[in-house]
């Protein structure tokens, strides 16, 4: 399986990102023939300040101009489309949720995850980001099957957490999905440790799509550290996007990761003390 993971530089208006993630993933389709296309994190609408997030968001379904588009884009280039994450509304509920969504190629939703942990820390610059004043927090650990293939979801702060990934590799996790929006401070030194562990630890394939570059937050200009990557199960980065928009293309081997878990059974070996 090929998989791509497409970088980009989004902002407040959605048209105009809806509008970069169709030429984005059609022009990675043309060129690395993907199997499997990742999108960053809060594709559809990055900055701004909560009504211009609650404009953006979606109830997911057919009357959702986003899901629309990842839904045509999987079905008509038939591509797995793993929808970074998009703002969801839920009628429900207060407060909206950061939330993937996974399209086969026949452009039938097959996975939905909502964010676990959120983002509420103070950055080194001394810049605060309070993602729970918006955003609920999601509750499903989520496993889906890509022709084979068992892939987990994450989003973003998620990788801080190893426990999490811990229990998509338990579930039978192949490939660790992480769309991520990584602040600038906070990427340059954490970003690749972080990634390259996660993928170490759970002898996965790891990949992830960033948000890159600058965007508005009020009278904030704030930066993502964009980066995206794909590693192998040994800690490997095999594919690296440049600065500012585009994508990387790696091939995801399963012989590889029973080549590396046969070398060093961690899972045989684990134990829990207590």
């Amino acid at each position: 399986m090929r998989i791509s993971v497409v970088q980009m530089n989004a902002g407040e208006d959605k048209a105009a990102n809806l509008a970069a993630a169709e030429r984005l993933v059609k022009a990675a389709v043309r060129e690395d023939r993907p199997d499997l296309v990742v999108l960053p994190e809060v594709w559809t609408c990055m900055g701004g300040g909560e009504t211009t997030k609650r404009a953006a968001a979606e109830v997911l379904g057919e009357e959702g101009e986003a899901w629309r588009l990842l839904r045509d884009l999987a079905r008509g280039h038939r591509i797995w489309l793993h929808g970074g994450s998009l703002l969801e509304r839920d009628p429900r509920e207060e407060k909206l949720f950061n939330t993937t969504v996974v399209f086969d190629r026949d452009g039938r939703e097959v996975a939905r995850y909502r964010k676990i942990h959120l983002f509420d820390i103070t950055a080194p610059d001394g810049r605060e980001y309070r993602e729970s004043a918006t955003f609920g927090r999601g509750r499903e650990i989520v496993v889906y099957e890509a022709e084979g293939l068992k892939v987990g979801c994450s989003i973003c702060y998620d990788v801080r957490f190893g426990e999490l990934y811990r229990r998509l590799a338990d579930r039978g996790a192949e490939l660790l999905v992480v769309p991520a929006a990584f602040t600038l401070h906070t990427g340059k030194d954490h970003w690749e440790v972080l990634l390259r562990a996660r993928a170490i630890e759970t002898q996965c394939y790891l990949a992830a799509a960033a948000q890159w570059g600058p965007h508005r937050a009020g009278n904030e200009e704030r930066w993502s550290y964009g980066h995206s990557l794909v590693v192998d199960p040994w800690g490997l980065v095999v594919a690296r996007a440049s600065e500012g928009e585009g994508f990387a293309t790696a091939r995801i081997d399963r012989a590889r990761i029973a080549q590396v878990r046969s070398r060093i059974p961690v899972h045989a070996h684990r134990v829990l003390p207590g």
